[in-house]
């Protein structure tokens, strides 16, 4: 595996893990503000989150 290889690599975990982290802590606050909407909330919260996991994995195999 070559160098850049390895810095794309990172830079994709690295841009998904802050993704994922933003959609949670996001999800968390609309929860706080609207307890009713949960379901909803968390349903979209899901489903973002796999196509955030799926776009990273693409591309850690492309890299």
């Amino acid at each position: 595996m070559e160098i850049p290889a390895i810095v794309g690599a990172g830079l994709i975990l690295i841009g998904a893990s802050l993704g994922i982290g933003r959609i949670g802590s996001s999800a968390m606050e609309a929860i706080a503000r609207q307890p009713e909407a949960s379901g909803k909330i968390q349903v979209a919260m899901i489903i973002a989150a796999a196509l955030i996991e799926g776009l990273a994995f693409a591309a850690l195999f492309a890299a």
